[in-house]
């Protein structure tokens, strides 16, 4: 009877994931996350939101630098000032691979549970014919 007992917890401690998954989402669905009060972290560079615009609303806050470089003691905590792990979160960049680079580490790294990606970041977002503001 132990060994069942036993064989059963570890089977329900195998199937608790370590990390949340990241969840892929479209336009509309960061539109939606948007509209629920979701925080948007557009983490291109300066450039890139002068270029393209932005998601009204969303925060601006770079992650990789020109030369694919990051500084996490600084970005954390200004990421943290918007968002805490146990809130949710969505990232958005160019094309949906830098955003999809973070939102993993997050999750699997800083134990943020709720994370999103934009799957085709802000040119899916302009190909659907969806609007930005200026940088501000």
């Amino acid at each position: 009877m132990l060994r069942i007992v036993i064989f059963c917890a570890l089977l329900v401690v195998g199937a608790v994931p370590l990390h949340a998954d990241v969840i892929q989402v479209d336009s509309a669905g960061l539109e939606r996350l948007r509209a629920e009060g979701v925080a948007v972290i557009d983490v291109r560079r300066a450039e890139e939101w002068r270029e393209t615009g932005v998601i009204e609303g969303s925060h601006l806050l770079t992650f990789f630098d020109k030369k694919g470089r990051y500084d996490l003691d600084q970005w954390l905590p200004a990421l943290a000032a918007i968002a805490e792990s146990d809130q949710p979160v969505a990232f958005i960049c160019r094309s949906g691979k830098r955003s999809g680079k973070v939102a993993r580490m997050l999750d699997e790294q800083f134990g943020y549970r709720h994370v999103y990606t934009a799957r085709d970041g802000i040119l899916g977002w302009l190909e659907e014919g969806r609007s930005t503001v200026d940088r501000q």
